[in-house]
C-alpha cells in the first residue's frame, strides 16, 4: 500500500520523493479556498458505493511523479493562487496511502508560501499521517456516514480509524472543512444528519460543513471499467431535501457551506 513507492517516512529530501498520481488539475475551484492546483493521488482502501473516481482506486496505477517535477508546475501558476487566495490541495484516492510524497510535496510547498489542503478519508494511523499534518494548513474530511453498520454498508470499512484520526486534527487544531454527501437511502434520513452534527460539534477547528449532493457523473466509470453499480436507480437528492439538512446542521450551530 502506503509503502510500495513512499515507504516509510525516510530521510530522502523532500524535492526528490515519487509517488503515484492519477492527474492533475491546474485550475480547481472546489477543493479549498480560491484557485487551487489539485494533484489525485492514486490508492484508496474505501470502496463508497458512490466513489466518482475508481479509477484511483488501484495504487499500482497511475504514473510515478517526483516532487521536483510536480513543483517545477505548481510555481507556474503561484501568481494564480497568490492573486485568489488559493493553493495546492492533494486529493485522490486517498493521499495518506502515500505519506512520505505527500509530505515532501507539502513540505516544497511551504517553502514558497504555497498554502496546502489535503482532502483525506481519515482512513489512515497517526503516525503516518503526522508527517503529512506538519505541512497542512487545512483538511478537507469526508465523513460519509457516523452510524457504523451503515457506514460498512456506504464504503466497505469500519469507521472507527477515521473517527479517531477527525480527533487527531481537533486536538492539533488544524482547520477542517467537513464533506459530506448526501445520497437519498443512504446518508438523508434526520437520524444520520444529527449523528453527524453530535459528532462535528464536538471537533475543534471546524470551519464549516460543505454539503455535497450525490451525482451520476462517476457512473459512467464503473461502466467502463466493468465493476457493477450498485447505486442503480438512486436519484440525486431534491433542493428540499438539502435544504432540510442544511437547516438540521444550522440549527445545531453549525456553518454550512
Amino acid at each position: 500500500m502506503a509503502t510500495v513507492l513512499s515507504g516509510a517516512m525516510t530521510s530522502v529530501p523532500a524535492r526528490l520523493r515519487t509517488g503515484r498520481i492519477h492527474s492533475v488539475e491546474t485550475c480547481g475551484a472546489v477543493d479549498g479556498p480560491g484557485l487551487r492546483y489539485v494533484v489525485f493521488t492514486q490508492g484508496c482502501l474505501l470502496r463508497c458505493r458512490y466513489c466518482h473516481n475508481p479509477d484511483t482506486w488501484a495504487l499500482q496505477e497511475g504514473r510515478v511523479e517526483t516532487v521536483e517535477n510536480l513543483m517545477r508546475d505548481i510555481e507556474s501558476y503561484i501568481p494564480f493562487m497568490q492573486f485568489s487566495g488559493g493553493g495546492v490541495t492533494v486529493t485522490g484516492g486517498e493521499p495518506l496511502l502515500q505519506p512520505d510524497f505527500v509530505a515532501g510535496l507539502f513540505e516544497e510547498c511551504h517553502k514558497r508560501g504555497i498554502h496546502t489542503a489535503l482532502d483525506s478519508n481519515g482512513f489512515q494511523l497517526p503516525e503516518k499521517a503526522m508527517p503529512v499534518l506538519e505541512h497542512t494548513d487545512l483538511v478537507l474530511l469526508d465523513l460519509k456516514q457516523l452510524n457504523p453498520k451503515r457506514h460498512r454498508a456506504l464504503t466497505s470499512v469500519d469507521h472507527t480509524r477515521i473517527l479517531s484520526f477527525a480527533r487527531l486534527l481537533s486536538d492539533l487544531e488544524i482547520p477542517m472543512w467537513i464533506r459530506y454527501v448526501v445520497v437519498p437511502g443512504w446518508s438523508d434520513a434526520p437520524e444520520d444528519v444529527e449523528l453527524l452534527a453530535d459528532f462535528v460539534s464536538t471537533l475543534n477547528g471546524v470551519e464549516k460543513v460543505e454539503l455535497l449532493p450525490y451525482h451520476l457523473m462517476g457512473k459512467n466509470k464503473w461502466e467502463v471499467m466493468g465493476l457493477p453499480y450498485t447505486l442503480e436507480g438512486v436519484e440525486p437528492p431534491t433542493q428540499e431535501v438539502m435544504e432540510r439538512i442544511r437547516r438540521q446542521l444550522t440549527n445545531r450551530g453549525l456553518k454550512v457551506g
